[in-house]
């Protein structure tokens, strides 16, 4: 166990952690943060993705070790369910999620997206969604709630680095 200071929605956390253990389980068994769910374990659906220093990652494959001194990011600091932010409320309101599993590595995804490109065209929508997947088959409209928010010019300053 080595002890590691995790900088987590702008709160530093002194963790125990194992050198290689990934930074999924850090999230959710150490700090609560359950947004981003285990998929495959290999980097291959997305479901994990959290963004550490402005670039989205498999938190399944990262391992703790190399992140002191970096932002990291989960869809817990994008909103709440009292109040989601601009690209949750989107998800909402195009009704994007069905079984909600992949969600939260959608919406940091297109998070991403959408703080380096904010008007994206929907071609570069589907393909810088294209390495995440959503087994119920609702791409359509999560493109749609992402088009939206770069329509409306609704993301929060404050999100952008």
């Amino acid at each position: 166990m080595t002890q590691t200071t995790l900088t987590v929605n702008g709160e530093p956390h002194t963790l125990d952690l194992d050198e290689d253990m990934p930074l999924l389980y850090a999230l959710r068994n150490h700090l609560g943060l359950n947004g981003a769910k285990y998929g495959c374990g290999l980097g291959q659906c997305g479901a994990c993705t959290v963004i550490v220093d402005d670039k989205p990652v498999f938190a399944c494959l990262t391992p703790c070790s190399g992140l002191a001194g970096k932002s990291i990011r989960t869809v817990e600091s994008l909103g709440s369910a009292e109040r989601p932010g601009p690209l949750q409320q989107a998800f909402i309101d195009e009704q994007a999620a069905q079984c909600g599993y992949c969600i939260a590595g959608m919406l940091m995804r297109a998070q991403t997206l959408l703080e380096r490109n904010p008007h994206p065209s929907e071609e570069d929508i589907r393909a810088y969604m294209a390495s995440n997947l959503c087994r119920c088959g609702t791409h359509l409209r999560i493109v749609k709630a992402i088009r939206h928010v770069a329509e409306q010019g609704a993301m929060p300053h404050e999100n952008r680095r």
